[in-house]
């Protein structure tokens, strides 16, 4: 699905690349440590985006930040957005993807390292679709932090927990999780509960 969602948006600028370009993302998505940053991870955000596709003013974009936004990723380093967004910017020039638009898919891959609320309609969805998972049910919000701990498993428990705790905590402290009213009725009440229920695990 995901494949073929993603040459159909290139071949609309550049179709010879399409499929050159799938296969860089198809790779770096399915490296063996990713266990919650994966193809998986995009195809739940591109459901959820989906789903509120009226509320979206430039589809496409937000389409391109979706499937750039973690393709660089490794939990020892820091500046996975940024990398990423310099990626995206690449490749979206290799297909003479618009300047200005370009410059909206790096401003969203970017609000990936935040979450913070912003002006743009766009963004604020798009950064709440990369946080549904913790409003699901419990058992699928579990099984990803579970993955998550996978992704640090360099680190004992002894300095994964603290971390982890104070990630939760950063989450619970704020007045709303989510930034857009849509994110907010949808997943809010429940993404409080689970981020509660997994302090009491760690």
């Amino acid at each position: 699905m995901l494949k073929s969602i993603f040459k159909e948006l290139v071949s609309q600028y550049k179709n010879e690349t399409a499929e050159t370009l799938w296969l860089e993302i198809n790779e770096h998505y399915n490296v063996k440590d990713r266990k919650y940053h994966n193809l998986i991870h995009l195809k739940n955000m591109y459901k959820e985006l989906l789903a509120c596709k009226e509320l979206i003013t430039d589809w496409k974009t937000v389409l391109f930040a979706l499937f750039y936004h973690d393709i660089i990723y490794k939990s020892t380093r820091n500046d996975n957005e940024e990398q990423s967004a310099l990626l995206a910017e690449k490749r979206l020039k290799l297909i003479n993807y618009p300047e200005d638009r370009i410059a909206k898919c790096k401003q969203l891959i970017l609000a990936t390292k935040s979450h913070l609320p912003v002006s743009d309609i766009d963004t604020n969805l798009f950064t709440d679709s990369d946080l549904s998972i913790l409003g699901y049910d419990w058992e699928t919000y579990y099984n990803y932090s579970k993955n998550v701990r996978k992704e640090y498993s360099f680190y004992p428990d002894i300095l994964y927990k603290p971390g982890r705790k104070k990630v939760l905590q950063h989450f619970l402290s704020m007045t709303y999780i989510f930034k857009t009213d849509y994110f907010r009725e949808k997943y809010e009440d429940n993404a409080k509960e689970n981020l509660r229920k997994e302090l009491t695990k760690l």
